[in-house]
């Protein structure tokens, strides 16, 4: 082979080489292919009360994150498109592209910041220790040593249920815990605490107790879940968030679920 041609070859493989690239980079732009769709794709469980439901009366979705993230998709000048999925396959439908971000009372640890990148905290809460009225054995974390525990599978709360020594009881959310604790088929369930602020809302009646709360950061701050590397969608979202607050759509938002305006525990 001449030095000519040899030329002419490695000319062509680096430009099919560069050309394979080309899409990818284009790719990994998310904030720019959110901007060209019109639209933000949100992944969410629809089935998390208070924070991602579906209402009796119509089935429509609604709770306090699919509000948000509708929020956020208006400041950002695109549609919110919501794509629902179990707890457990939410962040890898992330990591296949099924949607852009996921809002879904994530909470910001850094086991997953080091493989996914977060929004500024959206809601701060804690972990709530939920036993039945008459369970007088189980009074703190450490109690959980040999007993069942109802929770998400890979979720921070089964986590810290683990930790304590607990055996875990697949479910796919508050609802589905409580009512295997209610029916005593587990001793207790580690859950949000602004979830069970709301049950007890809900059913006032509901012979349920917390008995002990962990405001660790990995269980008091959630945000916006996006891929890693994508700081102009990161930079987009945290100013949509401060404007929310600022313009006090977040306070509204905050106070039909909970009663009170939670932008305060953020600072």
């Amino acid at each position: 082979m001449t030095l000519l041609k040899k030329l002419w070859l490695a000319a062509g493989i680096a430009s099919l080489a560069l050309l394979s690239q080309a899409p990818a980079q284009a790719a990994s732009d998310d904030w720019a292919a959110i901007q060209k769709a019109g639209s933000i794709r949100i992944g969410t469980e629809g089935t998390y009360a208070p924070f991602s439901f579906h209402q009796a009366q119509d089935n429509l979705l609604t709770g306090f994150d699919v509000e948000i993230g509708r929020a956020v998709a208006a400041k950002l000048g695109v549609k919110a498109e919501f794509i629902e999925g179990k707890w457990d396959g939410l962040i890898a439908g992330l990591n296949a592209n099924r949607y852009d971000v996921v809002i879904n009372q994530v909470g910001i640890s850094p086991e997953r910041q080091a493989k996914y990148d977060f929004s500024k905290p959206y809601i701060a809460s804690a972990a709530a220790l939920i036993v039945r009225e008459d369970n007088n054995a189980i009074k703190g974390f450490a109690d959980l040593k040999g007993q069942r525990s109802a929770n998400s599978i890979s979720s921070n709360f089964a986590k810290l249920a683990e930790r304590n020594g607990a055996e875990v009881v697949a479910v796919q959310g508050f609802n589905d815990a409580v009512a295997l604790l209610l029916a005593s088929r587990v001793d207790a369930t580690v859950n949000d605490y602004l979830s069970y602020l709301d049950f007890k809302k809900q059913r006032p009646q509901a012979k349920v107790k917390v008995v002990a709360t962990d405001h660790s950061a990995e269980f008091g701050r959630s945000g916006i879940l996006l891929r890693k590397g994508q700081a102009p969608l990161k930079t987009a979202i945290d100013k949509a968030l401060d404007a929310l607050i600022a313009d006090g759509t977040y306070k509204k938002i905050s106070e039909r679920y909970f009663g009170e305006d939670l932008s305060a525990k953020l600072q």
